[in-house]
């Protein structure tokens, strides 16, 4: 049983009846404060901050088993009772379909745009961010070549995947902007900070209009300052 309370006192909520955010500006916390700013959900947002630890804190553990950013508590989402979600894909899902929109309602386009929340989940989120990692970090650690070409490598290739399906397509899941475009769009955000942007603009000139793209949207530029810290 999750021990709500716990929780409350560590991050106290002004708006219990709101949902409950605990994040942080990383590319899977933007995702989730850029979709819930885009539905208008009210929410509240409560910052856990990575860089000091507070994802190991009893408090943060009671609601996310895995000690990982984000989480997102629905006061009124089972039966009445609160309930816990946590990986941002699933959370994407559930606001999608708690909201009524930015997800396809006929069955096929509707898993065309989970194949590619998936494609997220599965290869964009965990390669590009090894490649951060070993990037940003390989100088405190002796700098291994192998690792950074491996996920480079195969950053750039997941790159062209995405060039390749934007081709004739406005958005990565057809013609609509959906949960496909916001779980990806916070990642190549965090890519591109490590690589000069004329590289992506002239190797992948589609991904690179559709990132635009996002990057425009309103909901997009309040979502990227929520549970923002100062490094």
């Amino acid at each position: 049983m999750i021990d709500y309370a716990l929780v409350q006192k560590r991050w106290p909520s002004q708006y219990p009846d709101r949902l409950q955010l605990y994040s942080i500006n990383s590319p899977n916390g933007i995702k989730v404060a850029c979709m819930l700013e885009e539905t208008g959900l009210p929410y509240e947002p409560h910052t856990v901050n990575l860089f000091e630890g507070e994802q190991h804190d009893d408090a943060f553990a009671a609601i996310s088993p895995n000690a990982k950013i984000p989480i997102l508590v629905d006061p009124a989402g089972s039966d009445g009772g609160a309930l816990r979600i946590m990986e941002s894909g699933a959370i994407l899902m559930y606001l999608a379909d708690k909201a009524g929109s930015l997800i396809p309602v006929e069955p096929s386009a509707r898993i065309e745009c989970l194949q590619w929340l998936f494609f997220q989940v599965g290869h964009i989120g965990p390669m590009f961010g090894q490649y951060e990692h070993f990037h940003r970090r390989g100088d405190d650690n002796l700098r291994d070549p192998y690792a950074l070409q491996r996920y480079e490598v195969e950053s750039m290739r997941l790159m062209g995947v995405l060039n390749a399906r934007l081709t004739d397509t406005a958005y990565i899941a057809g013609e609509n902007y959906t949960i496909a475009d916001i779980a990806i769009f916070p990642w190549l955000r965090s890519l591109a900070r490590m690589i000069e942007m004329g590289t992506f603009s002239g190797n992948f000139p589609n991904a690179m209009r559709w990132f635009t793209a996002c990057m425009e949207r309103p909901a997009t530029q309040a979502g990227i300052t929520v549970c923002a810290v100062q490094r």
